[in-house]
């Protein structure tokens, strides 16, 4: 019985995670679930797609990194360019850039995909796609430059998806949440 990277991405049991990174007290570093958050109320989300709040459990998230396909993070990213600039990093370049230019939860996360590697899961393509964030200051609001750029992410993301031979469908505008969650998504800004 051979055991190889190849075999197992074959046997995965979700194709294609949408991971949504970041801790929503802290400004724009909420953004990854803001984004989670619209693509749930937007879009159709076919089979095969999951789509997750992973907010900044770390580790807690192998079991469902190892039965994954592809990934794709979305979370605040660090450069030096000016916020809310959208950002895509691919492959071996995601490792360098979990470890550098992530949040205060950037341990986590590259311990995790660290650990994909270590138990021979790691997925077959990891994408993280990000905006530049202004401030992680303890607030739950994002700036103007992040939310603003909200949208394109968004787009971002679903091109990802499409990429890997799956359709979003736009189902218009926000599908309207029951009153009490659409208070606290008015609230949080999501």
């Amino acid at each position: 019985m051979t055991n190889t990277v190849t075999d197992r991405a074959s046997d995965k049991e979700i194709e294609v995670l949408v991971l949504g990174l970041g801790n929503v007290l802290l400004g724009d570093d909420g953004l990854g679930a803001a984004a989670v958050a619209r693509l749930e109320r937007r879009y159709h989300i076919p089979e095969g797609v999951h789509l997750e709040d992973g907010g900044t459990l770390g580790m807690a998230l192998l079991g469902m990194i190892a039965d994954t396909r592809h990934v794709i993070l979305v979370d605040a990213v660090r450069t030096e360019s000016p916020p809310g600039t959208l950002v895509r990093i691919d492959g071996e370049d995601v490792m360098d850039a979990v470890r550098d230019r992530l949040s205060p939860h950037q341990v986590g996360v590259a311990d995790l995909l660290d650990s994909a590697h270590l138990i021979d899961s790691y997925p077959a393509s990891v994408t993280l796609l990000g905006l530049v964030p202004e401030t992680i200051e303890l607030s739950v609001q994002r700036t103007g430059a992040v939310e603003t750029g909200l949208d394109a992410l968004v787009e971002a993301v679903v091109r990802e998806v499409e990429s890997l031979g799956y359709t979003m469908r736009r189902e218009g505008e926000d599908r309207d949440p029951p009153h009490a969650v659409r208070d606290l998504v008015h609230h949080f800004g999501m």
